[in-house]
């Protein structure tokens, strides 16, 4: 049977309901799958969010849920949300990533983006800069490790390669500049390498300023980055037009294209939907394959 995608256009006053008439009509997409659009779409001023258009945006993600749960969907592609306006209507996430964990009652799960020839999986994700320190774990990055580890594993059906990125500049300079990489993300790897011997290639800590040009080259399937900007910043660089948001461990695959609303150019034609695209056809591959 044809793997049922549910997609939602996100905020309707930005430019979630155009990417994803494009992207249906595009001919781009996997032929094998089924195509439902969940929400209302049309907005009578593009550019200018409101309650109205955020109750609607979080009306759309709560019916994808409920259509997933009762056996409807294989999975979720969501369009973007403006979060202020989703916090005024009672929305109490920091993201959509979150809500789909919650609604599932899942704890074991986390973010990754992938586009091009770059995937990075992220250990911390929406907290400030000043707490990632004090926030990372030996297990947490063992945890997100795993999750990743499955992630390639099942796109690309080998043993996959896995970069961990460190935390500071040149990986802490053997102490000289940090111990995190010492202390705690050293034993992860230890733990990674250990738990998964044959069927993975894990190895880092690598300076962070390098470790992304080589696996956007190709020497790596995937990077496990340990805060939101380390590993958001290339991949948007490297694939910013065809990037995708996953989110790892939940029961049913749900994607999203990884960009906001775009509000300033909402209802001018102008919109790209490469990355809606890519976001469509990786959830459809997802849903095939699970």
């Amino acid at each position: 049977m044809p793997p049922r995608i549910g997609i939602t256009f996100g905020d309707s006053a930005g430019i979630g309901p155009e990417i994803v008439r494009a992207a249906l009509a595009s001919n781009r997409l996997l032929g094998s799958a089924q195509f439902q659009v969940i929400g209302e779409g049309s907005v009578s001023c593009p550019g200018e969010p409101s309650r109205e258009t955020a109750r609607g945006a979080l009306a759309a993600l709560e019916e994808a849920v409920d259509l997933a749960k009762r056996g409807a969907l294989d999975a979720i592609v969501t369009g973007p949300i403006h979060k202020a306006r989703m916090y005024e209507v009672g929305f109490a996430f920091p993201g959509q990533t979150e809500f789909f964990a919650a609604r599932y009652g899942v704890t074991d799960y986390a973010m990754l983006l992938t586009g091009g020839s770059l995937t990075v999986a992220l250990v911390t994700t929406h907290i400030p800069l000043r707490a990632v320190c004090s926030s990372l774990r030996t297990a947490e990055i063992v945890r997100v490790g795993r999750l990743l580890h499955a992630f390639l594993r099942q796109r690309h059906k080998r043993p996959p390669r896995m970069a961990v990125a460190g935390l500071n500049p040149h990986a802490g300079e053997s102490g000289e500049m940090g111990r995190e990489e010492i202390d705690v993300i050293t034993p992860a790897i230890a733990q990674l390498a250990e738990e998964f011997r044959e069927r993975a290639v894990i190895a880092g800590p690598f300076s962070p300023d390098t470790i992304f040009h080589q696996a956007a080259a190709g020497a790596w399937d995937g990077v496990l980055c340990m805060y939101h900007d380390q590993g958001l910043i290339p991949l948007k660089l490297h694939a910013f037009d065809q990037g995708v948001n996953v989110t790892l461990g939940l029961p049913v695959p749900r994607t999203s294209p990884d960009h906001g609303t775009a509000f300033e150019i909402a209802g001018q034609g102008i919109a790209r939907p490469e990355s809606m695209i890519a976001a469509i056809n990786l959830a459809a591959e997802l849903a095939r394959n699970a």
